[in-house]
């Protein structure tokens, strides 16, 4: 057996690399702290000293997507992408993540340096720092591979931001094409070799919200898309804020892609999961300035405003369909896609 120390490279995670000595000391040190290295996480204390100022946003996510790896990103982009994005939907700038990892033996070491360095990648992106974290490797055929699990502090800068605080008047707009995400793992998961260039819309999702509060966007409610899609949040909030919503099928934006896969396996576009795409409540008088921030700071020529709060049908949701009928879009029915995030 090879010493923790030898310059032989691990190829695989062992057991011995979560039992606190001389292997994990090394994994964590080549890994993680190489990967999110600053002071914080460098003093190596039980607990992170953080500084916090005024009002703060907290939240935490599992991730167990399978696969792994799928077009458009990994597990550890989902994970990090997934908490800032929770952060960023309540108005507040990501500060500080917390990244804990759930390791199977036999982990090959090689994507378990990808993964965390596309979380690297993703932090940078919204001058997000990792400050603490946790390891631990299970036996064989006690996990799939990896899970792992963030949690995220931020620093509100436009409070009041809420699913209560819908208005009868205000615009719906989605930044970007739905499903996407959903249809991405379906296609992987299924091992579809299409002709087409689908990949999930998996992003951080906080430097355009942050030209939205910069500019003084009047946001009322704000919510990434992600397990049950459009229709979860749409629903969420028309039951929250005791209003009726209604959006026009023909103005939510859908890829061929995805209307291609939602037609070979029966599912609708608007009940599959988003990453990277979000929708917005707020006045119309300034919808149409939110959607030409969204389009030149998330740079997606997608997003649109599809719909709006009235004061009929309280408490749900109305379809307009392009011939004219209208019906309820109720909220998705059991587990469509299981661990999709």
């Amino acid at each position: 057996m090879s010493h923790a120390f030898d310059n032989k490279p691990e190829k695989a995670v062992q057991l011995s690399h979560g039992g606190g000595g001389k292997e994990m000391n090394k994994l964590i040190k080549e890994i993680f702290f190489k990967a999110f290295n600053n002071p914080i996480l460098a003093s190596e204390e039980d607990a992170a000293v953080l500084h916090l100022e005024g009002t703060s946003a907290f939240t935490t996510d599992s991730f167990t997507v399978a696969p792994l790896f799928f077009a458009g990103g990994n597990i550890g982009k989902l994970a990090v992408a997934g908490t800032v994005n929770d952060l960023a939907m309540m108005g507040a700038e990501p500060q500080y993540l917390s990244c804990s990892f759930i390791i199977e033996e036999g982990f090959p070491m090689a994507q378990l340096k990808q993964i965390v360095e596309t979380m690297a990648d993703e932090l940078h992106k919204s001058s997000t720092r990792v400050v603490c974290g946790d390891t631990k490797v299970v036996p064989k055929g006690c996990a799939d591979g990896l899970f792992i699990n963030t949690s995220g502090v931020g620093r509100i800068l436009c409070p009041n931001i809420s699913v209560k605080n819908l208005q009868v008047g205000d615009a719906i707009l989605v930044s970007g094409d739905i499903g996407r995400h959903g249809a991405a793992i379906l296609m992987a998961r299924e091992g579809l070799n299409l002709e087409s260039e689908l990949v999930s819309d998996c992003a951080n999702l906080w430097p355009v919200v942050e030209q939205l509060i910069a500019c003084n966007i009047d946001i009322h409610a704000m919510r990434d898309a992600t397990r049950g899609g459009l229709a979860a949040v749409l629903n969420e909030w028309a039951s929250a804020s005791n209003i009726g919503i209604t959006v026009e099928e023909s103005k939510i934006p859908v890829s061929d892609e995805v209307k291609g896969l939602c037609e070979l396996y029966g599912f609708e576009p608007h009940d599959l999961a988003n990453e990277g795409t979000f929708i917005m409540a707020l006045p119309l008088d300034v919808a149409q300035g939110a959607l030409e921030i969204i389009k030149r700071y998330g740079n997606c020529e997608q997003a649109a405003i599809i719909g709006q709060v009235d004061d009929t049908h309280t408490g749900k949701v109305v379809l307009k369909t392009p011939w004219g009928s209208s019906r309820y879009l109720d909220l998705p029915h059991g587990e469509l896609l299981p661990r999709i995030c």
